[in-house]
């Protein structure tokens, strides 16, 4: 199951994409009493709306516009250097324990959205990232638990300013400008993602392919992460943990590679569908 926030004259609604680009609404599927996917999540629904859908889903809403698929998480937490090569492309040894730091919710940016690169930096990155959505309350989890917390996946660019983000030893700085963090286009449920370790992706920058890779490169894989997460902090339903990037980013390359304004950017994946954004 695919499963999106749309806008809609009631405003931020949860869907599910049919098709390509058709919605059925989430919450008018289960008769009401709610209007986002966070709701859903807390309320353990996923399981009810795809059975509602099969009985009596409402007529599908024709190419609505999409929202990030959580417009509201409670947090957003990224890890750093979590593809072996990535990391051995930045000149570090991969760490011993998950590198992380954090966005708000105001870095989140639609499917399609055009992002505005930020005044104070003259070099912003693109990363191209799987993001995994918490459906669960966890706390100090064991791995198997954690994994069974996982709502689905999707696609996240982890915009980087990196003059910003290097001039202090946190990373946060050029992290955190206004939609630094586009995602979507659905939440991919994992009976329809697959197995958490072959979810395949790739970035392109008009046109041309700056990363590719699968989650199988990862060093701390999906059920790990997010256990030790749960370690340092409580996750909660709506979550989102941006998992991190592999090898190809801008800063790497011979000569650099900076974002500028009218550059396209698609990360596309065969089990997570494509996520475009515009630079200005």
């Amino acid at each position: 199951m695919r499963v999106v926030t749309y806008d809609s004259e009631r405003g931020p609604r949860a869907g599910v994409l049919v098709g390509e680009r058709r919605v059925v609404d989430a919450w008018d599927a289960l008769g009401g009493g709610g209007s986002s996917v966070r709701e859903l999540l807390e309320g353990g629904l996923l399981a009810d709306l795809a059975d509602a859908i099969a009985a009596n889903g409402p007529e599908p809403i024709e190419a609505p516009k999409l929202l990030p698929p959580v417009p509201d998480p409670q947090k957003i937490i990224c890890v750093g250097l979590n593809y072996r090569a990535h990391a051995e492309e930045a000149g570090q040894e991969p760490p011993t324990s998950p590198a992380i730091f954090g966005k708000y919710q105001n870095a989140l940016a639609a499917p399609g959205a055009t992002v505005r690169l930020p005044r104070a930096s003259e070099k912003v990155d693109y990363e191209a990232e799987v993001a995994v959505i918490i459906g669960a309350e966890l706390t100090d989890a064991e791995p198997q638990e954690a994994l069974a917390a996982v709502a689905g996946y999707t696609l996240l660019n982890d915009l980087s300013a990196r003059d910003l983000q290097f001039a202090t030893p946190q990373w946060m700085p050029g992290k955190i400008f206004a939609g630094s963090a586009p995602c979507g286009p659905a939440l991919v449920t994992p009976d329809e993602a697959g197995p958490y370790d072959e979810i395949e992706f790739s970035l392109t920058l008009n046109g041309e392919r700056m990363q590719h890779a699968t989650t199988g490169d990862m060093i701390f894989p999906v059920p790990e992460l997010v256990a030790r997460l749960s370690q340092l902090t409580t996750l909660l339903p709506g979550d989102v943990i941006a998992t991190g990037t592999p090898a190809g980013v801008g800063s790497t390359r011979q000569p650099r590679v900076w974002l500028k304004p009218g550059d396209e950017i698609v990360i596309s994946s065969p089990q997570l569908g494509s996520l475009r954004t515009l630079i200005a």
